[in-house]
């Protein structure tokens, strides 16, 4: 299912529950996790290229308050659910291991609708491992998303969500997409393909649930993005703020 599964996380727990009962595979589509680049990043940290993994900065925002849905209440708007669970996603998987962290922090704007417009999100796990999550629907930034370890650094400059390019150390690694069958209209849109050969994959494999993207994190992820809207005062689907 595209992301957010949900527009909470009860709604998670109820799909990831009734996916399970019937044996049935689901995933949240986070596609990032698929994208080589991604796949490159995990190597270098399990390999200990960077040494232990402490700070992640994310900032990910593009002007789009003239989508509808985003400003909606009752269809689930607002920059956390669209945008900010790329980075939220990444910090659980490359500074918590995929559990959440000991404390949240979230402030930020609201759009004049209610629904949360521009925010920072703040996530300290175990071991003194931080990250700060921006992200906004307001404004415009390049993508860049970078993680900092005890003896070294790795970046994504651009696209974090959907990356071709690694920078570690200063130098950029670059990993091309694959052709298109047909043309798409949105940024690094091929790499889709990454995804729906992971799932195929795991089909083959008589798979119910993601390696990669497991349910578990999915409901964990879907907590915090309850948790940050709850703290900046955003509305939610019935128009109040945001609960879990």
């Amino acid at each position: 299912m595209e992301k957010p599964m949900g527009v909470s996380a009860a709604e998670v727990r109820e799909l990831s529950a009734a996916a399970r009962a019937r044996g049935l595979f689901l995933m949240e589509g986070f596609w990032t996790r698929f994208f080589p680049a991604w796949g490159r990043l995990r190597e270098l940290l399990a390999g200990g290229a960077l040494g232990e993994p402490r700070l992640l900065r994310v900032g990910l925002a593009s002007p789009l308050g003239g989508v509808q849905r985003l400003v909606a209440p009752e269809l689930g708007g607002g920059v956390l659910l669209d945008l900010g669970g790329y980075g939220v996603q990444m910090a659980t998987a490359l500074l918590g291991g995929g559990r959440p962290p000991q404390r949240l922090w979230a402030h930020g704007c609201l759009h004049p609708s209610g629904v949360d417009e521009s925010v920072t999100v703040t996530l300290e796990f175990a071991g003194r491992r931080l990250a700060e999550v921006t992200c906004s629907m307001a404004a415009e930034l390049p993508g860049a998303a970078t993680v900092g370890g005890t003896s070294g650094w790795a970046q994504f400059p651009t696209h974090m969500n959907c990356p071709t390019e690694l920078e570690v150390g200063g130098q950029r690694e670059h990993f091309p997409l694959p052709p298109p069958a047909l043309p798409l209209c949105f940024a690094h849109g091929t790499g889709l393909r990454y995804e729906a050969q992971h799932v195929r994959e795991c089909l083959l494999r008589g798979l119910t649930e993601s390696p990669v993207m497991p349910l578990a994190e999915s409901e964990v992820v879907a907590e915090l993005l309850d948790e940050a809207r709850r703290q900046v005062g955003a509305a939610g689907p019935e128009g109040a703020p945001a609960t879990a």
